[in-house]
This record gives structure tokens, sequence and C-alpha cells, in this order.
């Protein structure tokens, strides 16, 4: 939505951790508001019908009718943690979740910097979207304190991939995308 703007495109008005998001990483999309390249989205046609609110949660009808579903599956970045996170931002202030978010994206940038043997931003995108900032600062301290600084990428991504799964295991979490079936059809964000 070309002339779609939003103070801080890295966190969506619906909840989604742009950030975080291969298609934001790949500079295929700018972000939530963040400009041209940002596709169509019913999310923000409503924002525009609710007085442009900057996020979903600060509208008197949320969480409405669109939300239902939206979470069961994800696309290219997981929409298991939209409400959650919503509702983080909501509960400490959305300057606050932006700053836990940022700190977020460094750290996502640092693991794809020196831990990503090509085959790992998926993945390192939906770890540190899924698992709390704190468990994620614990998993870069073992990594830091197991690692072999020379030894080869691979060796280092196989290491940061054995703790986040370890971390994630021991919190409950699945690391993987909830694919929707093929065929099957979803109301959620839709018009």
């Amino acid at each position: 939505m070309k002339d779609y703007q939003r103070s801080y495109p890295l966190f969506s008005l619906c909840g989604l951790n742009c950030g975080l998001c291969p298609m934001h990483l790949n500079h295929y999309c700018p972000g939530c508001g963040g400009g041209e390249g940002h596709q169509p989205c019913a999310f923000i046609r409503c924002s525009l019908q609710h007085g442009k609110v900057e996020y979903c949660f600060l509208c008197d009808e949320y969480p409405c009718e669109r939300y239902r579903g939206v979470t069961d599956y994800d696309s290219f970045i997981t929409h298991q943690h939209m409400h959650k996170d919503l509702e983080k931002a909501k509960r400490i202030g959305p300057d606050a979740y932006q700053a836990q978010l940022n700190e977020k994206i460094r750290i996502l940038q640092n693991l794809l910097d020196n831990y990503n043997d090509g085959r790992r931003k998926s993945f390192f995108c939906l770890a540190v979207t899924l698992l709390d900032l704190d468990d994620i600062k614990c998993v870069m301290k073992q990594l830091a304190a197991k690692e072999n600084p020379a030894a080869p990428m691979k060796e280092k991504a196989v290491l940061a991939v054995n703790l986040f799964q370890a971390m994630a295991q021991e919190r409950h979490i699945r690391l993987k995308l909830n694919r929707k079936p093929k065929g099957k059809q979803s109301s959620a964000g839709s018009d």
C-alpha cells in the first residue's frame, strides 16, 4: 500500500514482527507501513477505516472478526504470537515493546552474520520470534561459551541450531512454521 506510512514499520499494526521477517531482511518488504513495496493488507484497510490506529489493540473493536483463525497457519513469517505480542505491547507500551524488538533484531542480525551457513535464515527468524528475549539471551551466552571461533561456519550453525532447539523444547515451543494444507481456505485477514 503505497501511501500507507507508520512511525515504526518493524512491528505491524496486527502484531507481526516485521523486523524479524525473512521478506524484510531480504529487502522485499519495507515492513508494515514502511512505504513503497508493502503488500495490500486487509488489516491496513481496516485501520484506515478506523481512524488510522497505529496498532489494532488501540481500536475499540479489537479483537475483531479479522483475527479469527489468523494464528492457525503461518506464511513466510510466523503468525503464532500475533495476539501475545500485541497484548505485550499493550501491557508494557509500544515504546518498551519496540526496544525489546530492536534488541531481538540485533541478535538476529548477529546470528545471520556469524552462524548462518546459508541454510538457517528462516530457522533463526522463527526462533528469535517465538522465544522470549531472556531465553534468546541465555542461548546467546551458551553459544559464546561453547563456540570455537576457528570452527567452520557449518559447525557454528549446527551448534546454534541445537542450542535454540534445546531451549525451545524446554519451553514447549515448536520451531516450525505451521503451513496451511493445500486447498484449505481461510477467512483470516480477508475482507
